[in-house]
């Protein structure tokens, strides 16, 4: 596939972005359909995306495609990520930036052997002085892993930003609705849904004012991608 993906079973991916937190500062995005569409289309800045320390598939889909090049994408949603590591042995710092102090409060009593430190997210406009107030604040505040959760791709575009900062260590996640997921304000699709790659209608006929640009006008712009960048382009296609 064109896009870097990381490589290993979850465990391994797991592990590796656990031993992020103890290095240079680096950031972890998790593609899936519309970020791919978003990228390519030229709405994602692709400096911001590709600037990632790691890239974890998000999504079926893809990896369904890039099975047809020969390729094997190791899926790793990014709400399993935060899931397993919050649920790891790894002692670690989490800084939550995204949900309200609500949902905050609603993680740390799900996990009260967990060290938390909240970073208020207001309505930010990346390049507003709100903005870079809240990228100096997050890169001095407490933490190893940063849950940067908020809406693609603001949540890339501020997790590089902090690095531009100079934020000296620690990993940050783009993991979008992860804390909605863990706190029961959003549902995940039901496991035969996941099974079947079907996760995007689950989201389709639960949310379908706000999901049907998304899945049913944009998405399928991804086999037009595929075509062109992995089979038209390719020596062997």
């Amino acid at each position: 596939m064109t896009l870097d993906f990381a490589e290993g079973d979850r465990a391994t991916l797991l592990d590796q972005v656990a031993a992020m937190a103890r290095q240079p500062y680096g950031y972890v995005v998790t593609p899936n359909v519309d970020h791919v569409i978003k990228l390519m289309d030229g709405r994602v800045a692709e400096d911001v995306y590709r600037g990632a320390a790691l890239m974890i598939c998000d999504s079926r889909i893809l990896a369904h495609l890039a099975r047809l090049r020969g390729k094997r994408l190791s899926v790793y949603p990014g709400s399993d990520m935060t899931a397993d590591l919050l649920a790891s042995g790894h002692d670690l710092t989490f800084g939550v930036f995204g949900p309200d102090r609500a949902a905050f409060d609603d993680l740390v009593a799900r996990y009260p052997a967990r060290r938390f430190t909240y970073i208020e997210a207001p309505m930010l406009t990346p390049g507003s002085p709100e903005w870079d107030a809240t990228v100096k604040t997050a890169c001095k505040a407490d933490w190893d892993v940063l849950l940067t959760c908020v809406s693609f791709p603001k949540q890339e575009r501020f997790a590089h930003a902090l690095r531009v900062s100079g934020r000296p260590f620690g990993v940050a996640l783009c993991v979008g609705a992860s804390i909605d997921f863990l706190t029961g304000r959003q549902h995940r699709a039901p496991k035969v849904f996941q099974q079947l790659s079907l996760e995007w209608l689950h989201r389709l006929l639960s949310q379908p004012k706000r999901m049907f640009r998304r899945y049913v006008i944009e998405g399928p712009a991804i086999f037009g991608w595929f075509l062109k960048t992995e089979v038209f382009a390719s020596p062997g296609g």
